[in-house]
This record gives structure tokens, C-alpha cells and sequence, in this order.
């Protein structure tokens, strides 16, 4: 809403070459308590002035000589590219108010001046025009905010990334049914898996055997869907090696609440988890020089 503070604090321009005219105006307008008005008898400088102090409401006379109100609005057009313009003209003929509204001004007054009338036309506009500019600047503001999110939130993408590329081998994303749907890092190679093409299912590609009461619970937690934190479960490799993996994940749900899978991250901590009588395997021990 516009407060009425707001409306007197409006800025003004009169232009009509007719002093008495202005004059009048002028004091009707003070009367009732607007404090910014400017005026002038010269067509020639108005869109200089709107230039200048972008004026909230401009009551424009249609006769001047050397140039008419129609030729000014043609002029404040170049300047308003939004296509608005804040004029209220001022005619004394009835067949130009048509012609008027339809070069752009937004209201008109008759002469000779019904001060009721003109007060009321005035107030209307100048409410009209404020919240104009004050959804233009909202507007603005929330374009701006927008990309300030947009930006923040790429920024947070990135460091997220990059943190978890250096706290984990891998960043992981599953669906619903278990599927990997989005990953990062070298997860298939590091858990000897590979994507079934035809089916998008992933599967055991070395032959590997998982430690089956530590693989029932974490497919236990997930299907409770319950976060869980560094977990840590192993697998024999067919070449009598053990790999120890830890994950992290929590489950993901859309706007509605409804269970979309889960996220997480992974890593390989086989050479801490390893216990010390436990040889690597020949193929990563040191070859004899």
C-alpha cells in the first residue's frame, strides 16, 4: 500500500505556457499539502527536466505553442522504454482526451479546472503510479536476490564437491529402488561392479564375496530408511583379499515427503582397517628389484 506521506512527497512538474494556469495549479496543489512541485512555460525543456529528476506524475497542457503536449509525450516516450508514462494532460478541447489516452498519457483534466476533480484525478494517479515503481523496484530486488541465490547456491555446489572429493573416494546416489542414479569418483571400479546396460542394474563383476551380517545391515538401515555414519563393512576379493569400505548416507525425500533414495559418500580404508598379520595381495605387495 502507498501511505499518504508517500502521495504528497510525489514529485510534480506543470507544464502549461499559460502562467495564470500554472499558478493555479500550483496553489491548489500546496493546499492540500503536496510539497514537490515544479513547473515551467516551455514545452521545450520538459523532457530534459523528466531526464533529470524523473518526475512521479506530469500535468501536461495539449495546446502550446511551438510545440503541442502530443509532441512532448512522443519525446517522454524515448525516455519512459518501459512504456509507461506518468502524464495527465490538460485540454480544454473535448475531442482531444481520446487522442490523448491513446498517444500514452495514462489520465486528462478539462478546462476550465473543476479543483474537486483535479485533486481527485491527481490523487488517483499519483497512488496508481507509486505502486508502479514500488512493484518495479520489488521487482528489481527479487530479480537480484535470485541471482545472488542462484550464485550462492552454485558456490555451496562447488565447495560441497570439492570437500567431498577430499574426504571420500566417492560421492554416491541411489533411487528408490537402489539404483545408482548419480555418482562421483571412482565408486564402480573401487567396489568391482559395472552397470548392466540393458537393465541399468549394477552387478558383481570379480566374483567377490561380502561379509553377508554386515551387508544385512546396511541394507537394513536403508531400507528403514535411516541414516547411518561411518559404517564400515568388507568384502573377500577371489584372490583371498580382504577390502574394507566405509560409507556414510542418508535418505533423500521430494517436496512432498515422499522417499526418493539415498545420498551419501564412500571410502576405501582397506589399508587401515587391514589387520597386521594380514599380507596385501600379491598383486599390490613390493616387487623384488
Amino acid at each position: 500500500m502507498i501511505s499518504e506521506q508517500e502521495i504528497l512527497n510525489a514529485s510534480i512538474l506543470i507544464v502549461d505556457d499559460q502562467q495564470a494556469n500554472v499558478l493555479l495549479l500550483r496553489e491548489m496543489l500546496r493546499d492540500v499539502g503536496y510539497a514537490r512541485i515544479a513547473s515551467t512555460n516551455d514545452p521545450f525543456e520538459v523532457c530534459a527536466l523528466h531526464q533529470k529528476n524523473r518526475y512521479d506524475l506530469i500535468l501536461l497542457d495539449l495546446q502550446m505553442p511551438g510545440m503541442d503536449g502530443f509532441q512532448v509525450m512522443e519525446g517522454l516516450k524515448k525516455i519512459e522504454t518501459d512504456g509507461y508514462l506518468p502524464v495527465l494532460v490538460i485540454t480544454a478541447q473535448p475531442g482531444h482526451k481520446l487522442q490523448a489516452l491513446a498517444s500514452g498519457a495514462k489520465d486528462f483534466i478539462a478546462k476550465p479546472f473543476d479543483l474537486v476533480e483535479v485533486q481527485t484525478r491527481i490523487r488517483n494517479m499519483l497512488e496508481v503510479r507509486l505502486l508502479y515503481k514500488k512493484l518495479e523496484s520489488y521487482n528489481q530486488l527479487l530479480e537480484q536476490t535470485v541471482q545472488d541465490r542462484t550464485a550462492e547456491l552454485r558456490e555451496s555446489k562447488a565447495r560441497f564437491r570439492r570437500l567431498t572429493e577430499l574426504s571420500s573416494d566417492w560421492y554416491w546416489e541411489q533411487d528408490e529402488n537402489g539404483n545408482f542414479s548419480r555418482i562421483f569418483g571412482p565408486v564402480y571400479e573401487m567396489l568391482g561392479i559395472r552397470v548392466d546396460d540393458a537393465q541399468g542394474q549394477t552387478r558383481d563383476e570379480q566374483g567377490a564375496s561380502w561379509d553377508e551380517t554386515e551387508r544385512e545391515t546396511l541394507e537394513a538401515n536403508i531400507a528403514a530408511r535411516r541414516p547411518f555414519l561411518d559404517f564400515v563393512y568388507c568384502r573377500t576379493n577371489p584372490d583371498g583379499s580382504r577390502q574394507y569400505l566405509m560409507v556414510s548416507g542418508e535418505p533423500m525425500f521430494d517436496p512432498s515427503g515422499r522417499y526418493s533414495g539415498y545420498r551419501g559418500i564412500g571410502k576405501d580404508v582397506t589399508d587401515t582397517m587391514r589387520p597386521k598379520h594380514e599380507s596385501p595381495p600379491e598383486s599390490l605387495a613390493a616387487q623384488p628389484a
